[in-house]
């Protein structure tokens, strides 16, 4: 039988939303912050002549470079406000999470609630500002040894350069958290899907124009279809897949009335992680990238690790796979903690058939979460690696790529998640105002 819960949400439709004002509200703030973001990404930066920049990325484009233009949505080729987009926050966020576990000063704060989690913010806006400095500041430098690309060189063009390019990152970081608070969905996430959504109808342009002139035949177009659609659907399955744990509760009785007896479950998703772990490798693997990349006239061993770093190349490829796995780990242990679940199941009374409270319940959690958190790594392993090789022999845009697919698919699915959740409040709260009417009747 079903809940009352999956009751109402099969009862959705557009009447209920049509009355959800709140809903419509945060998602009409958060339309109107992506489009200022989209404009933000043709805002050009002083003194840079976007010709010769788009000329680089035409030529490097099969680079990691060409996957941050991806994630920048275009922003990077036009070298515009945007060109970091919110990378250098996602990169601060990974640090401060990684020294919260090392250092006891910031576990302690992390273990504070709401105001410890304030302070941690606020460690990351202060780190972000030094990521994207340092990040600018390479690219002013970068541009400079480009021919032509720069029209003044000189300290006040890299001045304004990097004044720009990190203003435009804490703006975009400042907008993320808006939509997060007062919009729908994660914020960051959100702003790195726009960005690659954006340019969708321009990278399947170009996958026909390359079958129009010879470069694929039309036979690889249509397989190319066929994965791309295969791809998404096993995102679907896997993002949607869980594992239920059981959980039942003694009946207790309080005065004259019994209470309790009931029996859950706990759902543990078999991604975890989400699409966390792509995003933060990703990022990672940019910042050396984008430098070695933009100096294109500089020293010989940045050459070498900008072609070491090229889509497809070994070192690329197992440096990627690896952080996928290991932030895929590490953030699973941040979202989910197999103590604090196992303990507070105890103080409820709730217990895992077959298993002991305590000790023994966090070790059944985290054994369960440790081979999910496998399959799941593996998972995200195949579907953004497995693509790249068609990318790489083939030519196709990076938008076509298997973390792009992913990122898109997984946040639309959470953003989804989000709204249904916000509708189903909507009618939950409108049967408490008819409850309460009829008792006052």
């Amino acid at each position: 039988m079903a809940s009352a819960a999956e009751q109402l949400a099969a009862n959705l439709n557009m009447g209920v939303f049509s009355k959800a004002t709140e809903l419509k509200q945060r998602i009409w703030f958060t339309l109107g912050a992506l489009i200022v973001y989209r404009l933000g990404t043709y805002i050009p930066v002083p003194g840079v002549d976007a010709s010769v920049m788009g000329q680089m990325m035409s030529q490097h484009g099969g680079s990691l470079l060409g996957m941050f233009d991806v994630f920048t949505g275009g922003a990077l080729r036009r070298m515009t406000v945007f060109a970091l987009n919110i990378m250098p926050y996602i990169s601060a966020s990974i640090i401060v999470q990684l020294m919260s576990s090392a250092i006891p000063t910031l576990e302690t704060l992390k273990k504070e609630g709401e105001q410890g989690r304030k302070k941690l913010n606020q460690y990351t806006r202060y780190l972000t500002v030094l990521i994207a400095m340092f990040q600018s500041y390479g690219i002013a430098v970068g541009l400079e040894t480009m021919n032509g690309a720069v029209i003044d060189p000189g300290w006040f063009f890299r001045f304004s350069c990097v004044i720009s390019l990190v203003g435009g990152t804490m703006f975009l970081m400042w907008v993320g958290e808006q939509i997060t608070a007062r919009g729908i969905g994660n914020g960051t996430s959100l702003i790195i899907m726009a960005g690659i959504v954006a340019n969708l109808p321009t990278a399947f342009a170009s996958m026909l124009e390359m079958g129009r002139t010879g470069a694929l035949s039309p036979f690889f177009i249509l397989l190319f279809m066929v994965i791309a659609v295969a791809t998404i659907t096993i995102i679907v399955f896997v993002e949607r897949a869980q594992r239920r744990i059981s959980v039942q509760y003694p009946k207790r009785q309080v005065g004259n009335r019994m209470f309790g007896g009931d029996s859950t479950h706990i759902p543990l998703k078999l991604n975890t992680s989400g699409v966390i772990p792509p995003i933060f490798a990703s990022s990672i693997l940019m910042i050396p990238a984008a430098i070695a990349g933009f100096a294109t006239n500089g020293p010989s061993w940045l050459q070498a690790i900008a072609a070491q770093l090229g889509q497809g190349q070994p070192l690329y490829l197992g440096l990627y796979a690896f952080m996928i796995i290991f932030f895929s780990y590490f953030y699973t242990a941040v979202v989910f903690n197999p103590e604090e679940t196992a303990d507070n199941l105890k103080k409820y009374g709730g217990f895992i058939p077959g298993i002991r409270p305590g000790s023994a319940t966090a070790d059944y959690f985290d054994r369960i979460l440790t081979r999910l958190t496998t399959v799941g790594g593996i998972y995200l392993v195949a579907v953004c690696l497995l693509p790249q090789i068609l990318i790489t022999d083939y030519g196709l845009p990076f938008y076509f790529g298997g973390t792009s697919i992913l990122i898109v698919v997984s946040v639309t699915m959470d953003t989804v998640t989000q709204i249904q959740s916000h509708l189903l409040a909507h009618q939950y709260e409108g049967l408490i105002r008819k409850t309460r009417g009829k008792g006052r009747r």
